[in-house]
């Protein structure tokens, strides 16, 4: 090892879905909406001479539409490059006691990373035999809470009225709740914010408005919250927006029309492609999230990972004692998931 490899900072990065270089594949290993942006989104609403110029660092058009769609103040809303980004400025801003935070053992992979490389104490909770998380866990003292709902990757909700219990419980520390998944059949907890000052919900453009290359996340929380949050922003990258996604997320997210209409398709394909696993011996949990959660009884899942890859379909399959057999599998267009269930029924014929 070089000398100066020792002051290095080491650790083990999160690891993102495969981006297959091929076209022409059904890509369901990463979550991102099959159908495309608002049509309200528009390549001729950026003027390249724009482009010379920083962008506003509070990107206040963005976040003006942002609290007019949930009825909140500007105040309220701080916004980033991604759910990811925002979650981990929310990390570097208020978990910062010497108390371990908490979260899920089964959950989003980036938390423990985060954790590891800013040096934060955490302990992970286990979830029930049914996945779910249990409330009484995060009644226990800690440096802050954090948890998706839906969960990922199993896509199982926790009601709201457990988030808030959750929330109540914990009035000395701060509860991020990520909502990346919440429009596809959740009950949001984000109209809580006015009445508890240490909650903090996170929510993407990524999933459920089809941008997830644009990287639009934001935060919604009290005053004093989004405050502090600025303030390490400002400290850490003034200009984490770019003009093309302030632009264009203020174009869609005043499309309700188009985002209901599009969450709705999903969901019904959900519902519909879940029916059919079951049909086939898979073990699939409840989700309210835009991806099923499954596992077969005979056949394992890195062996349908192969195969599906082979046909050009890509899933996401998870390591762990309790999941290792799950596979995550992102819901596509109707025509994606016809494919994909006579893929599988050939496969399972031809393993008889």
């Amino acid at each position: 090892m070089s000398k100066w490899e020792e002051n290095v900072r080491k650790v083990i990065p999160y690891t993102p879905g495969e981006q297959p270089a091929e076209k022409n594949v059904i890509k369901l290993n990463t979550n991102e909406n099959p159908y495309p942006p608002s049509p309200m989104v528009s390549v001729s609403d950026i003027e390249i001479e724009e482009l010379r110029k920083y962008p506003d660092p509070a990107a206040s058009v963005l976040v003006r539409a942002i609290a007019d769609y949930h009825n909140v103040k500007a105040e309220n809303i701080f916004v980033g490059v991604g759910s990811d980004d925002v979650i981990a400025m929310a990390f570097m801003t208020f978990f910062n006691s010497e108390k371990p935070i908490l979260f899920p053992d089964i959950t989003y992979s980036f938390y423990p990373v985060w954790a590891e490389m800013l040096g934060i104490p955490y302990e992970t909770k286990p979830l029930d035999e049914a996945f779910r998380i249990i409330v009484e866990d995060y009644k226990t003292p800690n440096g802050g809470i954090i948890f998706p709902n839906p969960n990922a990757p199993t896509g199982v909700l926790l009601a709201a009225d457990d988030v808030e219990a959750i929330v109540k419980a914990n009035p000395d520390s701060v509860v991020i709740i990520d909502e990346a998944y919440i429009d596809f059949g959740g009950e949001s907890v984000l109209p809580l914010i006015d009445r508890y000052d240490n909650l903090l919900v996170i929510r993407t453009f990524s999933k459920s408005r089809s941008m997830a290359g644009m990287r639009i996340g934001y935060a919604a929380g009290c005053k004093k919250l989004i405050s502090y949050m600025n303030d390490v922003k400002y400290s850490y990258n003034s200009y984490t927006m770019n003009v093309p996604s302030i632009i264009w997320g203020t174009k869609s997210i005043k499309d309700d029309e188009y985002f209901r209409d599009i969450t709705g398709r999903i969901i019904k394909t959900r519902e519909w492609f879940r029916e059919e696993l079951i049909s086939f011996g898979f073990t699939v949990l409840p989700s309210a999230a835009n991806f099923l959660f499954a596992a077969h009884e005979e056949i394992p899942a890195e062996r349908i990972m192969e195969l599906a890859k082979d046909s050009g379909i890509y899933f996401r399959h998870f390591g762990g004692e309790r999941i290792g057999n799950y596979l995550r599998i992102t819901i596509g267009t109707d025509e994606d998931m016809h494919k994909v269930a006579d893929f599988l029924r050939h496969i399972l014929m031809r393993s008889k």
